[in-house]
Protein backbone atom coordinates (compact mmCIF):
# COMPACT_ATOMS: atom_id res chain seq x y z
CA UNK A 1 0.00 0.00 0.00
CA UNK A 2 1.16 3.51 -0.73
CA UNK A 3 0.65 6.63 1.35
CA UNK A 4 0.07 10.17 0.13
CA UNK A 5 -0.06 9.43 -3.61
CA UNK A 6 -2.64 8.83 -6.32
CA UNK A 7 -1.35 5.29 -6.82
CA UNK A 8 -2.73 2.91 -4.22
CA UNK A 9 -0.60 -0.25 -4.52
CA UNK A 10 2.86 -1.12 -5.78
CA UNK A 11 3.53 -4.69 -6.91
CA UNK A 12 7.25 -5.33 -6.61
CA UNK A 13 9.50 -8.32 -7.30
CA UNK A 14 13.23 -8.24 -6.66
CA UNK A 15 15.54 -11.03 -7.86
CA UNK A 16 18.23 -12.75 -5.81
CA UNK A 17 20.83 -10.25 -7.04
CA UNK A 18 18.85 -7.30 -5.66
CA UNK A 19 17.59 -6.11 -9.05
CA UNK A 20 14.03 -5.08 -9.86
CA UNK A 21 12.54 -8.08 -11.68
CA UNK A 22 9.06 -6.62 -12.04
CA UNK A 23 7.18 -3.57 -10.78
CA UNK A 24 3.70 -2.20 -11.41
CA UNK A 25 1.51 0.45 -9.84
CA UNK A 26 -2.25 0.38 -9.34
CA UNK A 27 -3.80 3.82 -9.70
CA UNK A 28 -1.94 7.01 -10.39
CA UNK A 29 -0.79 8.55 -13.67
CA UNK A 30 -0.68 5.53 -15.95
CA UNK A 31 1.76 6.83 -18.56
CA UNK A 32 4.24 8.24 -16.06
CA UNK A 33 4.13 5.11 -13.95
CA UNK A 34 4.66 2.87 -16.98
CA UNK A 35 7.74 4.96 -17.72
CA UNK A 36 9.07 4.60 -14.17
CA UNK A 37 8.48 0.84 -14.26
CA UNK A 38 10.27 0.50 -17.58
CA UNK A 39 13.23 2.57 -16.40
CA UNK A 40 13.79 0.77 -13.08
CA UNK A 41 13.30 -2.78 -14.35
CA UNK A 42 16.68 -4.52 -14.16
CA UNK A 43 18.14 -1.77 -11.96
CA UNK A 44 19.67 -2.65 -8.58
CA UNK A 45 17.47 -1.57 -5.66
CA UNK A 46 20.28 0.55 -4.18
CA UNK A 47 20.49 2.57 -7.40
CA UNK A 48 16.70 2.97 -7.50
CA UNK A 49 16.70 4.29 -3.93
CA UNK A 50 19.65 6.59 -4.66
CA UNK A 51 17.89 8.14 -7.66
CA UNK A 52 14.26 8.25 -6.50
CA UNK A 53 14.28 8.65 -2.71
CA UNK A 54 12.76 11.92 -1.53
CA UNK A 55 11.18 13.00 -4.82
CA UNK A 56 8.05 15.03 -4.14
CA UNK A 57 4.91 15.49 -6.23
CA UNK A 58 3.66 19.06 -6.15
CA UNK A 59 2.83 20.05 -2.58
CA UNK A 60 2.84 16.45 -1.37
CA UNK A 61 5.65 15.25 0.89
CA UNK A 62 6.08 12.14 -1.27
CA UNK A 63 5.54 10.84 -4.82
CA UNK A 64 5.07 7.54 -6.61
CA UNK A 65 8.85 7.21 -7.17
CA UNK A 66 9.44 7.96 -3.47
CA UNK A 67 6.78 5.41 -2.51
CA UNK A 68 8.61 2.84 -4.66
CA UNK A 69 11.62 3.42 -2.41
CA UNK A 70 9.41 2.83 0.65
CA UNK A 71 8.17 -0.44 -0.93
CA UNK A 72 11.78 -1.55 -1.51
CA UNK A 73 12.61 -0.78 2.11
CA UNK A 74 9.60 -2.77 3.32
CA UNK A 75 10.67 -5.71 1.20
CA UNK A 76 14.24 -5.49 2.53
CA UNK A 77 12.97 -5.41 6.12
CA UNK A 78 10.95 -8.59 5.55
CA UNK A 79 14.07 -10.54 4.59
Amino acid sequence: MTSGTCSKVINLKVDDDGRIADVSFIGGCHGNLQGICSLVKGMHVDEVKKRLDGIRCGNKLTSCPDQLCRAIEQLENQQ
